[in-house]
């Protein structure tokens, strides 16, 4: 390929790393549209729809780490199409699930493979392309997950009313067979690094950040301390005493510090066995300080957009498919935030982008948080709210990975990338968390003082409380359309609102300290130059590293 012809190869390339992104990214939000269907569909219970839900998220966490490394050592290109083929293969599987167990392990393989894209995805992107290009190239990279979580919803919903809830999986296949046709003509083969792979340090990282990511995802759920709902696997039941989220977070936490303590010694010099996570990496400021910064962004990033659909539908009287149209903005406000982002590049650095897009993003939380609080939530008002919140979203997402990968040696790339990953996994798993949290606590404890005022006897305020918050607000209607218990109604909507605004404020502030955390990032990272010739050309011809 010439020179000439190389920077149309890598741009072409970039829409097959974009796609894969936007895939793995929807069925993180398209399933929570689904499930009523699945459940009417096949049968499912309660616990299987949990796990339908949620096995993704673990799984997908558990590897980003493993993940990262075998980029490195098999070329971040091979990994990539490998998951892509993977993501299809098991999408057709859960497409096709005839029941509950099936779908359950289709979706536990999706979370496998995604884990094989995300990491990959940034490798590519960090070794394809340079200079200010480099910069185009995250913002279109990060304004792609912010669009591809705000319209799954819109695109769940739509299949399930429209079509059936397996096509939330069955668009998969064209998307993915899009994506390998794109990787074959305009993804160069990437190179490889000589090594193997610590098999105690991957199984330490692996069973770490998965029960890490479970405690934090089934806390609210099982409870924070002791249990609170039984949790069942077959063959298992776990109905009292500590809750299994508690355990899950202690064993995580004393897994990750042996891990960590096994990398440090591996990274030493005079160590003779290869790290499995080069610690050496966190000397680098602006990797170390923006990883921290980006875990601290997470907090408030995603974590309310789990329950903005909530307080539309059973507040605002939304169908699910206009709540999933509601966030529609926030997709707009990223595109429209990655074409600003182009020109501003010029005179506004990476980092200046971040902090940039980290105010907006807070101005737009605080903005939804006073709309629910003290308006009559119109419409419009949300969606304005939620469109400079996307703005936001598609500034600091996309270059605040720019920033950490900067100044990473290029055979770094597949490792450094993994960790970012894990780190911004981290922080969105602990933002869900918190904001869930808040906000259920908010609805149950506003709730009952509502009812306690009106007159409502305690058995009564109890009783109520516990279905509408045990429903996540599902009762609500039901509760409306008798006359006798319409003023609950009313007070459930009263108290989920003000759920809602809490949250918001407290991810606003979330976002206000990540802002503060980019202080401690240096702003004179090395920008990767774009060298005379096509830096890809040597990939082509399949050199490796020593």
């Amino acid at each position: 390929m010439s020179a000439a012809s190389a920077p149309v190869r890598r741009w072409l390339g970039l829409i097959a790393i974009a796609l894969g992104v936007a895939l793995i990214v929807v069925d993180t939000t398209i399933v929570n549209v689904i499930t009523p269907s699945v459940i009417e569909d096949i049968g499912i219970d309660s616990t299987q729809a949990q796990w339908i839900q949620e096995s993704y998220a673990i799984v997908f966490a558990a590897l980003l780490l493993l993940v990262g490394r075998l980029s490195d050592l098999l070329g971040a290109r091979a990994v990539f199409v490998w998951g892509v083929v993977g993501f299809g293969v098991t999408s057709l599987l859960a497409g096709l699930a005839p029941n509950g167990e099936t779908l359950i392990l289709a979706r536990f393989l999706q979370g496998a493979t995604a884990a094989l894209i995300l990491p990959t995805s940034l490798a590519l992107l960090n070794r394809m392309f340079t200079g200010k290009a480099r910069g185009h190239a995250f913002a279109i990279w990060g304004s792609t997950i912010g669009a591809a979580t705000a319209l799954g919803p819109v695109i769940g919903g739509w299949l399930s009313e429209n079509l059936s809830w397996r096509w939330a999986f069955g668009i998969n296949i064209p998307l993915t067979v899009l994506i390998l046709v794109l990787s074959a003509f305009f993804l160069v083969p990437t190179p490889r690094t000589r090594g193997r792979i610590d098999v105690p340090s991957a199984v330490l990282s692996i069973l770490g950040l998965g029960l890490l990511a479970f405690g934090l995802i089934e806390g609210r759920t099982y409870g924070w301390v002791l249990s609170e709902s039984a949790f069942e696997l077959p063959g298992l039941t776990w109905a009292s005493g500590l809750s299994p989220a508690l355990v899950a977070l202690v064993l995580a936490v004393v897994l990750l510090a042996v891990f960590v303590a096994r990398q440090v010694v591996s990274s030493r010099p005079t160590s003779t066995r290869e790290p499995f996570m080069n610690t050496n990496l966190f000397s680098i400021a602006s990797f170390r300080n923006g990883n921290i910064a980006t875990t601290i962004i997470g907090l408030g990033e995603y974590g309310i957009i789990a329950v903005i659909p909530l307080w539309l539908v059973f507040t605002m009287g939304y169908t699910a498919l206009e709540a999933g149209i509601a966030l529609v903005p926030i997709a707009v406000g990223s595109f429209v935030a990655s074409g600003i982002s182009f020109p501003l590049m010029a005179r506004i650095s990476p980092l200046g982008m971040v902090r940039i897009g980290l105010v907006l993003e807070a101005a737009g939380l605080a903005g939804l948080g006073a709309v629910a609080a003290f308006t009559d939530a119109s419409w419009w008002l949300v969606s304005l709210v939620l469109f400079l919140y996307g703005i936001g979203v598609g500034f600091a997402t996309s270059q605040v990975t720019n920033v950490v990968l900067a100044d990473v040696p290029e055979d770094e790339d597949g490792q450094s990338s993994g960790i970012q990953s894990t780190f911004r996994q981290l922080g969105s798993a602990l933002g869900i968390a918190a904001l869930t949290t808040v906000f259920f606590s908010v609805l149950s404890s506003d709730l009952r003082a509502r009812l306690t005022e009106a007159g409502a006897s305690a058995d009564q305020v109890v009783a109520w409380g516990d279905a509408v918050t045990d429903s996540a607000g599902a009762a609500i209607a039901p509760l409306a359309a008798d006359p006798a218990t319409a003023f609950v109604a009313d007070a459930a909507r009263e108290a989920m609102t003000h759920g809602l605004a809490l949250g918001s404020y407290l991810a606003a502030g979330f976002l206000v300290l990540g802002v503060v955390a980019t202080a401690l990032i240096p702003n004179t990272q090395k920008a990767r130059q774009e060298p005379a010739t096509d830096p890809v050309a040597p990939e082509a011809a399949g050199a490796a590293r020593p």
